[in-house]
């Protein structure tokens, strides 16, 4: 199957959306080798534009799910793909999928490899953990800023909440930069690839789904307010003062650290001592 989209032009990007097209062949090469694409296998690609990754997930076997928002761009990807069994449109915001509601739908877990719009990267990466079970693995394209915090080591200045909830589930690395001048329109910052591995044998266990909305909590409480204590930065969770001294006495955290200090392991033993004893919001 031959690319017809790189004789097309790209028509004008919108801000609103987050959209810088990739335009280079051989940035999609690469990430296609990172991918390691097996024939036949369901690859799920959020933000497809004008669909050259598209093209060459096709190409390389794929059975592609692509959801686009963009009504311009679903067009133009039903034009360009409308002959191929291969590949599926779903036009929807992402982040109002059920993924695991598509995953079910396919019978297999999806391999995510995605351009990703850099105003939902965040958010979408929260919500690809939150329905973890619908994934075998991602190769992601991000800001490079958001690509460092993804796979950034507890202690560090990058360490974030979402640093360390993904390793709740994998481990996530960088793989190779992407230059501005790969896309149109030119962004002002250079972009990463990134690959995230989900373990076999996850921190928290399939079936456990308790666990980890407490666990995000309890990230999200600790780095709200990087300045703040662990104790006081906790007081956000809605607990009693004194459930939080005893947990963090349990697990043998000194509760005048600071967030970013802590492992993952200890974020993780937290969340298991505060399991049913803080308020649970989604």
């Amino acid at each position: 199957m031959t690319n017809s989209t790189e004789n097309k032009p790209v028509r004008f990007a919108k801000k609103s959306l987050g959209q810088n097209f990739l335009v280079d062949k051989n940035v999609v090469a690469n990430i296609i080798l990172a991918a390691g694409i097996v024939e036949g296998e369901r690859v799920l690609e959020i933000g497809p534009g004008t669909g050259l990754l598209t093209c060459a997930l096709l190409e390389a076997g794929a059975k592609v799910v692509a959801i686009e928002k963009d009504d311009e761009l679903c067009k133009r990807l039903k034009r360009e793909f409308a002959e191929n069994e291969d590949f599926t449109l779903i036009e929807a915001d992402a982040l109002e999928v059920d993924f695991i509601e598509l995953s079910e739908k396919y019978a297999t877990r999806l391999k995510v490899v995605s351009n990703l719009p850099y105003n939902i990267s965040g958010p979408v990466m929260a919500k690809f953990l939150e329905n973890y079970r619908a994934f075998s693995g991602f190769i992601l394209m991000l800001q490079k800023e958001v690509a460092q915090r993804f796979a950034a080591t507890s202690g560090t200045k990058a360490c974030g909440i979402l640093s360390v909830l993904i390793r709740a589930y994998g481990s996530a690395r960088m793989l190779f930069d992407v230059s501005p001048n790969s896309f149109k329109p030119r962004p002002k910052v250079t972009s990463t690839v990134v690959g995230i591995t989900l373990f076999e044998d996850s921190a928290i266990p399939i079936g456990d789904d308790a666990l980890y909305p407490v666990l995000r909590q309890v990230v999200r409480a600790a780095f709200g307010q990087r300045r703040k204590t662990l104790l006081n930065a906790l007081k956000a969770l809605g607990c009693e003062p004194e459930v939080l001294t005893d947990a963090l006495a349990s697990v043998d955290i000194d509760p005048k650290r600071r967030g970013e200090t802590l492992s993952f392991e200890e974020f993780l033993n937290l969340a298991k001592e505060l399991s049913g004893k803080v308020p649970v919001v989604s």
